[in-house]
């Protein structure tokens, strides 16, 4: 699982790559539309979406001429599984800190 995770955060922690899965997230995008609001040149674009799709996050097929990218959202289930472990650890972790605060606690 830590390989996926660390796979999956290190290609999320790039500004220019979490932005990138921001905007595949409303749809599918040519490369020259993932490029330009970022004013990065064609090769720039390849290799971030190129990490993206090492990692699983990203797919791309070509129509025509163009490459278009689409989000692979069940690759970013392993994820939250993992920050939905992480919550319910910190939740019940408050909760039993209230309890302790109240004085609602049975000795232990």
């Amino acid at each position: 699982m830590f390989d996926v995770l660390t796979t999956t955060f290190g290609a999320l922690a790039d500004p220019t790559r979490l932005a990138i899965v921001g905007r595949l997230s409303r749809g599918d995008a040519t490369m020259g539309e993932l490029a330009e609001p970022h004013r990065i040149t064609p090769p720039a674009m390849t290799k971030h979406v190129g990490v993206l799709v090492d990692a699983g996050l990203v797919s791309r097929r070509r129509v025509g001429r163009t490459v278009v990218c689409t989000l692979r959202p069940e690759a970013l289930s392993e994820m939250e599984r993992w920050l939905d472990d992480l919550t319910a650890y910190w939740n019940s972790t408050v909760d039993r800190l209230e309890e302790l605060l109240r004085g609602d606690h049975d000795g232990d």
